[in-house]
């Protein structure tokens, strides 16, 4: 009897929390549906006074003319390159100084370590102007190096400390076992070190990629030329137009999340267990 309720409240409990898991991704997931929905409909069925869910005449007019009358393709390519080449940078100055904290003992090390995580404290709109006149008198500004510099100090800190954390984590001993059977420190770093900390690269590479990819401050301040523009701010001047496009705004809001949304799905589950780690051993 007694093992009967415990099972029942279990199972109710259970089903609770599905209940309120539901409830949170309707409302988290409904608005980018209706993206999607609205993305596909005819201009006449967008401002319908009976809202239309969805279209018995959906077509891809909208991303035609997203493709056709606009820069969008551009920008695309701008964003993918500039957020992967942060992304890049990032992670191998991350993991070298991530190393290096781990691994050599040197006075200040710890208060290094707490100061690089305050710097990510600071609001990007804090940085921007002294990096936009830092850049401006090196002649780098209205570059994509310039933005992939700016890029890659702001999120350089979180990273840093994030893949310190997985470095702390990764037995000392592995590495010296590697090294007395002949390997170089490179060669134990590579064939040791790396792929044990694989996780924790992977979600770092994960949140350098998103910030570079949706940030909108550091582009429109740094960057000038409409051909050298990121999609957040290659899509927001949709809207200055005289007679905004709905359908194709919301094509465009397609477009942007289909990228991150892929990259995020094919590694998720390194991405859940760099957290975790993350969080254990910060």
């Amino acid at each position: 009897m007694i093992a009967q309720r415990l099972n029942l409240r279990a199972l109710s409990n259970r089903t609770l929390i599905y209940v309120i898991a539901l409830v949170f991704f309707f409302f988290c997931g409904f608005p980018f549906l209706w993206m999607i929905l609205t993305s596909l409909k005819p201009l006449g069925e967008i401002f319908t006074e009976t809202p239309i869910f969805l279209s018995r005449n959906a077509n891809l007019a909208s991303f035609h003319r997203l493709f056709t009358t606009t820069n969008f393709l551009t920008y695309f390519k701008n964003s993918i390159f500039v957020a992967g080449s942060t992304m890049l940078f990032t992670i191998i100055v991350a993991s070298l100084a991530g190393y290096g904290l781990t691994r050599f003992r040197f006075k200040g090390r710890e208060t290094l370590a707490t100061m690089t995580l305050f710097t990510y404290m600071f609001a990007p709109i804090m940085i921007v102007i002294p990096l936009y006149i830092i850049m401006r008198n090196i002649r780098i500004v209205n570059t994509h190096f310039g933005l992939i510099l700016s890029y890659t100090s702001f999120s350089l800190p979180f990273s840093l400390w994030l893949l310190r954390a997985f470095f702390q984590s990764i037995p000392l001993e592995l590495e010296e076992a590697a090294m007395v059977d002949g390997a170089s420190r490179f060669k134990a770093v590579i064939y040791v070190v790396m792929p044990m900390a694989l996780p924790g690269i992977i979600a770092t590479s994960i949140f350098t990629f998103i910030l570079a990819w949706n940030d909108y401050i550091f582009t429109r301040i740094l960057i000038s030329s409409d051909e050298l523009k990121t999609l957040p701010v290659g899509v927001q001047d949709l809207f200055n137009s005289t007679v905004i496009d709905w359908g194709m705004i919301m094509a465009s809001g397609v477009m942007i999340i289909i990228p991150a949304m892929i990259f995020f799905m094919a590694v998720q589950r390194y991405l859940i267990k760099g957290w975790g780690t993350a969080a254990v051993k910060g």
